[in-house]
């Protein structure tokens, strides 16, 4: 599973009897010969063992562990070993090998990745209380709660059909026991990997539906976990049955790619050895040859393939800091593709990966792209969660050889703990499971005081803020994004900085619009769980929204046409004027904007009551409506309004914005919805993609002009709202 391993010409056996291509040679390190993973499945068990000794069937498994683990206890391997050999005694695999294979094979591929005693431990024994009489207590007993968890937690993923018709809480379960212990995955990962190596003997329409389900939820939960290892091999043996003409296409190029007398890829890595060398950087140069779905990604991406496309360049050095010595010596001595330059060392991915990635170009005008890392960082990479043996155990306070200490856990696995406990009901846990395995692009923004936030690519700022701030984030009432404005609705893209706004009302409320907005589980959770607990806020809400619309059609009734500002070709200066102000109303909260509800229109002399909303404003009701009783039921308290005497205010405001369809009708009917009556609008030509508008407004208190100008600001594409310089009065 390491980069040497994928340099190896060994040829494989791919499902179906297909062979597996021969793959170009590259240097090798200098340390033990690396195991061929299938030799295992083909191997006869030898005799049995003395019991001070370990059986020779497991010297493989054994190596492998030495070399990640040089002193790790090997006497649990070896009773593990014996009890299940003896217990799977008598049973074979479809394929007519000794069932006692399988649990080698698997317990074999995670040594290969570096796993822990335990995770070995449990491995040999994964299905031995499912399929033999051995019980999870005489597992206890033998191996310690440890190994019987993770056991427990294997056998009961056996279970689980992750097909569409799988049952929505049994899979719930069994995933929040995998989260409590990501080794349980890591287990059934490679159970499912040496599954599909031989799934050759299978029908196939089995073969066929075992490959959809590995596609749709094993290889996306691999992605997660970082175990890329696992998850390339298992995207190449479901492309391998589920577009079998695609596959031997691919399988063809590099066949033929591998005969080819030159190579480009070797060509530069000696090139790379020597610009290293010379700058007295130690350091490894692999080749790392594509991946069958990685070859074809590109060649359906650029069409007829170069030599450099089959393959990377691999560096491994010592330190962090030799990482950005190497890619100074690269950029230096070598032709740079600078649009290729990726920082996963600063910034890492949300499954743990880190690398520098970037390109350097031959005179040929083939480009050779080149990742950086450590020896810590490629074990992480590969092996993801597998590498950090137990994720839940205390980190070194001395990381060895000057490396940093890896994460203890995923961040995405965290947010799956998260979502499991918020979700109303399963059926909606499993969807939105489904719907973020979907997502297989993630983006990374920055928070102003230097920290990230890790979204799925079409996140809007409403998930920036549910990922920051949790359910606090009910209490948003906007952003900024790269230092403007912006609405919660903002897409954001690839290092924007992100500066949430967060409003003082404890009682603020989540708006049932930002479900539309929300694109992470954890946002629309949230604000979904917030919903079902206030009914009565979430009916209030959506007569709000109600009245809004009407408030739109009326405004369009009277709207000009021509006072949108998206015309591109810029009309001349107008005056537009809308309707008046929606009355007269003093709250006993300073400064909060006033709305009177729409659901039973008050009018002075009518007695009158209100209640605050999100955002701070106060909506006014008759007491005699039906929505006030509601609300005094649901635990809302009611904020003393009062009709006030005539005391309006005269006020000119300029605002800045850029041009988009309907910005103008947004704008005004923001202004409308704050009580401020429009005497006069201006909007000036637009100029590169911007326009100014300058709007004379009557305000029933001067008290209303903060939140007047905030809620304009709020409307997207506005970037800034100031109040114009007072004009000399004639004489």
């Amino acid at each position: 599973m390491s980069a040497e391993a994928t340099n190896s010409v060994t040829p494989g056996q791919m499902p179906g009897g297909v062979s597996g291509p021969v793959t170009p040679t590259a240097p090798r390190r200098k340390s033990r010969p690396r195991i061929d993973l299938r030799r295992l499945g083909r191997a006869a068990l030898l005799g049995p063992a003395a019991r001070d000794r370990l059986p020779d069937a497991i010297s493989h498994v054994v190596d492998a562990h030495r070399a990640h683990h040089p002193d790790a206890d090997l006497e649990p391997l070896r009773r593990a070993y014996v009890l299940a050999e003896s217990s799977h005694r008598g049973q074979m695999r479809k394929s007519g090998e000794p069932y006692i294979t399988h649990p080698l094979a698997v317990t074999l591929i995670l040594a290969e990745l570096g796993a822990e005693t335990t995770t070995l431990t449990a491995s040999l024994l994964h299905d031995t209380v499912e399929d033999t009489d051995v019980t999870l207590d005489q597992v206890g007993e033998q191996f310690g709660e440890e190994v019987r968890y993770l056991v427990d937690g294997v056998t009961k993923l056996e279970k689980v059909d992750y097909g569409a018709a799988a049952e929505p809480e049994t899979f719930r379960k069994m995933l929040v026991a995998t989260g409590n212990d990501v080794r349980v995955m890591s287990i059934k990962l490679a159970d499912r990997l040496h599954n599909m190596r031989t799934l050759g003997v299978m029908r196939p329409e089995k073969q066929e539906r075992i490959a959809k389900v590995t596609r749709d939820v094993l290889i996306p939960l691999a992605e997660r976990l970082g175990v890329q290892a696992l998850k390339t091999e298992l995207e190449d043996l479901v492309f391998a049955i589920l577009r079998p003409e695609e596959y031997a296409h691919t399988r063809e190029l590099i066949v033929r790619n591998a005969a080819r007398a030159d190579d480009p890829l070797a060509e530069v890595a000696d090139e790379v050895r020597t610009v290293l060398r010379e700058a007295d950087i130690p350091a490894e140069v692999l080749i790392r040859p594509r991946h069958f779905v990685s070859v074809h990604r590109v060649s359906r991406k650029r069409g007829r393939l170069r030599g450099s496309d089959f393959g990377r360049l691999l560096v491994l050095v010592n330190e962090d800091a030799d990482c950005y010595g190497v890619l100074g010596e690269l950029h230096t001595c070598l032709t740079p593709v600078v649009s290729e330059f990726k920082d996963f060392i600063a910034v890492p991915k949300f499954n743990l990966y880190q690398s520098l990635h970037t390109a350097v170009a031959r005179e040929d005008g083939q480009v050779v792209e080149v990742l950086i890392r450590t020896h810590q960082m490629h074990k992480v990479a590969e092996a993801g969660v597998v590498a950090l043996g137990n994720p839940y155990a205390p980190a070194p306070d001395d990381p060895a050889d000057g490396e940093r200490a890896d994460p203890t856990r995923p961040g995405w696995l965290s947010r799956l703990l998260d979502w499991q406990e918020a979700a109303p009901d399963p059926d909606h846990f499993w969807s939105t499971l489904r719907e973020d395995l979907a997502q297989d692009r993630e983006i990374t923004v920055f928070r102003p005081d230097g920290g990230t936030i890790g979204l799925p690519e079409g996140a809007t700022c409403v998930d920036a803020a549910y990922a920051q701030y949790g359910e606090d984030a009910h209490a948003c009432i906007g952003a900024r994004v790269n230092g403007r404005l912006a609405t919660l609705s903002t897409v954001l893209k690839d290092g924007d900085t992100v500066q949430l706004l967060m409003g003082q009302d404890p009682a603020s409320e989540p708006s049932r619009e930002w479900l539309e907005h929300a694109h992470t589980p954890a946002a629309r959770i949230a604000i979904q769980r917030w919903l079902a607990a206030h009914p009565a806020q979430a009916e209030a809400q959506q007569n709000e929204a109600r009245e809004h619309r009407q408030a739109e059609e009326r405004a369009a009734a009277v709207r000009p046409a021509t006072a949108d500002a998206s015309d591109p070709a810029g009309p001349a200066p107008e005056q537009v004027a809308l309707r008046p102000a929606t009355g007269n109303v003093l709250t006993d909260r300073p400064g909060a904007s006033v709305r009177l509800a729409g659901c039973c229109t008050p009018v002075r002399p009518d007695e009158i009551t209100g209640f605050a909303v999100r955002g701070g404003a106060v909506t006014v009701h008759r007491v005699e409506c039906a929505a006030v009783e509601r609300m005094k039921d649901a635990g809302r308290a009611e904020v003393g309004v009062r009709w006030g005497e005539a005391a309006e205010c005269r006020v000119t405001l300029v605002a800045e914005s850029f041009v988009r369809p309907h910005l103008l009708a947004d704008l005004t009917e923001a202004m409308a919805l704050e009580g401020a009556e429009i005497v006069s609008a201006t909007v000036e030509p637009p100029t590169q993609q911007q326009v100014r508008h300058t709007y004379t407004v009557q305000l029933p208190d001067a008290a209303h002009l903060p939140a007047l100008m905030r809620a304009m600001r709020n409307v997207a594409g506005v970037y800034d709202v100031t109040r114009a310089q007072p004009q000399p009065q004639g004489g």
